[in-house]
């Protein structure tokens, strides 16, 4: 049966090579190497990373291993980013769970401990929205956290994510499922901001 509407994001868009991004304000977003296992290896030792993430890192092997399927993740929409500051591995940013008939995705992202407090999250998320908006056109951006990740909620307001409520038990976590807060960005967001 043919598709009453087209997509709104065309996939030959993600048929080249995932770019290197560069942020105004120094930050680079590139793509994922294998060399760089050992560094998520030791980010997720960290217990706020493990409290709000359902995987485990167990040993580096296992995170070369993800690293490949964020790589890969690419060809299907989905695109995963080392945030870079200064020659260092300061976080990741991604866009997951892409949905290009409808022209929605979903913003995830963690901070290295060793640049908190440095604004590295919102900056990432801003630049990688924005990004989304205008270069593949997704028009809907979202991100999910849970209601206790208060550092999650301030990064989606900085980022000018309007909250749009609460998803019961819809995450889950080390210690159980959470309630989580849904935020999102509109691409017509930006005519009226």
């Amino acid at each position: 049966m043919p598709e009453l509407l087209s997509a709104t994001v065309d996939l030959a868009h993600f048929t080249t090579s995932q770019p290197t991004l560069t942020t105004t304000d120094g930050l680079v977003l590139r793509p994922w190497a294998v060399s760089d296992a050992p560094e998520v290896y030791a980010a997720f030792q960290d217990p706020a990373i493990q409290r709000w993430h359902v995987r485990t890192a167990e040993s580096v092997a296992q995170v070369e291993s993800w690293i490949e399927q964020w790589r890969t993740a690419w060809q299907r929409g989905d695109g995963q980013w080392a945030v870079t500051a200064a020659g260092e591995l300061a976080g990741r940013i991604g866009l997951r769970h892409s949905d290009l008939g409808e022209g929605a995705t979903e913003l995830a992202y963690w901070t290295a401990p060793a640049w908190r407090g440095r604004a590295i999250a919102p900056r990432a998320a801003s630049f990688l929205t924005e990004w989304a908006f205008t270069d593949p056109g997704f028009e809907r951006v979202q991100l999910r956290h849970s209601v206790h990740n208060e550092a999650s909620c301030r990064v989606a307001a900085k980022c000018g994510f309007a909250f749009e409520g609460t998803l019961r038990g819809a995450g889950r976590h080390a210690d159980g499922r959470h309630d989580m807060h849904l935020h999102a960005r509109l691409a017509a967001d930006r005519t009226v901001r």
